[in-house]
């Protein structure tokens, strides 16, 4: 977990700018970029953690200390640079669905642990892919990036009820279609 609590707001347009979003960088830069590495190749989340703190030094005048945390606001900016770069995400995921799994030989339980994982991944992947874009990033926001529902409301600029709302169908949506999977096997 990072060093800096979610209690943190740093005076990022001030004379300390500099050395606030330097602290933020060497706080969150890492989880951040777990976050976008879990949905984009880590090449793609190398970039967008660079684009997402040349963002908030370039919006550095527009931050709210009133915010929930500085690491919502990061969290916002890195999911809406994923939302641009990713409009494809659903297309991705449906592919990864349909690939399926190669059939192995290999007699061993390391192997079979593997495939299982790997169909269960696919089929995971399958309901995220279903769920709405609203959905999938809050759900996402939550379970990847082990934000609140406050921090993902400001993160996503909406309410904490609605935060609550989108994360409840989300996962109502999953396991209805997760299990729907198993009485259809």
């Amino acid at each position: 977990m990072a060093s800096m609590t979610p209690s943190d707001h740093p005076d990022l347009a001030g004379p300390g700018g500099a050395a606030a979003l330097t602290r933020l960088y060497d706080s969150y830069a890492r989880e951040i970029h777990r976050y976008l590495a879990r949905r984009l190749d880590t090449a793609t989340a190398d970039d967008l953690v660079a684009q997402t703190f040349l963002i908030a030094w370039e919006q550095r005048g527009d931050y709210r200390r009133d915010r929930a945390s500085a690491r919502a606001w990061l969290y916002g900016i890195a999911t809406n640079l994923f939302r641009r770069h990713a409009r494809s995400e659903v297309r991705a995921l449906r592919a990864m669905e349909r690939q399926g799994v190669a059939s192995h030989s290999d007699p061993t339980a390391l192997v079979a642990g593997r495939i299982d994982a790997a169909r269960e991944a696919q089929r995971i992947a399958g309901a995220i892919a279903g769920l709405r874009d609203e959905e999938r990033d809050v759900l996402l926001l939550v379970a990847w990036a082990d934000l609140g529902p406050t921090e993902v409301a400001d993160a996503l600029g909406v309410k904490v009820a609605t935060v609550r709302t989108r994360l409840h169908r989300a996962r109502t949506a999953l396991r209805g279609h997760l299990s729907k999977e198993d009485s259809d096997v």
